[in-house]
C-alpha cells in the first residue's frame, strides 16, 4: 500500500512539473527575441555588402522575403499532404483491426502450408 502511494505521489509530482515553455511569459520573451533577430537581419541586409549572383538579390530585403515565401509554401504543401497521410488518432490502438489482420495472416499462413504440402508431396530427388 505504501509503495502504491509513493508511486502515485511521484506521478503527481511529474504531472505538476512546469517546463520552461509552460509559462506564457517565457514564451512571449522568446518570441520577442525572435522578432528582434528578424528585424536585425532585415536591417543588416541594407548595411552589409553582398555578392549578388542574380538580379533579384538587388531587391531590398530579398532574403527575408524569400525565406518567408519559402516557409509559406512549405506550410501549404504540408497541409495538402495531410489530406492523404493523416490517420485517426487511434489508428494503431484499434484492436478490431489488429484482430482482423492477425486472422487474415493466420488464414494466409494456413493456405501457404497447404500449398507447401502439395509441393512437398513430389519427390524432388528422384
Amino acid at each position: 500500500m505504501d509503495i502504491n502511494k509513493k508511486e502515485k505521489e511521484k506521478e503527481k509530482e511529474k504531472d505538476n512539473k512546469q517546463y520552461f515553455f509552460d509559462n506564457p511569459k517565457n514564451t512571449k520573451w522568446v518570441m520577442n527575441i525572435f522578432y528582434a533577430c528578424c528585424v536585425l537581419v532585415v536591417v543588416l541586409d541594407f548595411v552589409i555588402n553582398r555578392h549578388v549572383y542574380h538580379s533579384w538579390e538587388n531587391l531590398p530585403a530579398f532574403y527575408p522575403i524569400y525565406g518567408f515565401i519559402g516557409c509559406v509554401v512549405l506550410v501549404v504543401i504540408a497541409r495538402w499532404m495531410r489530406t492523404f497521410l493523416m490517420r485517426s488518432e487511434d489508428y494503431y490502438d484499434d484492436e478490431n483491426s489488429l484482430e482482423k489482420a492477425t486472422d487474415e495472416n493466420a488464414h494466409q499462413g494456413a493456405n501457404n502450408q497447404t500449398e507447401n504440402k502439395k509441393i512437398g508431396d513430389h519427390n524432388v530427388d528422384a
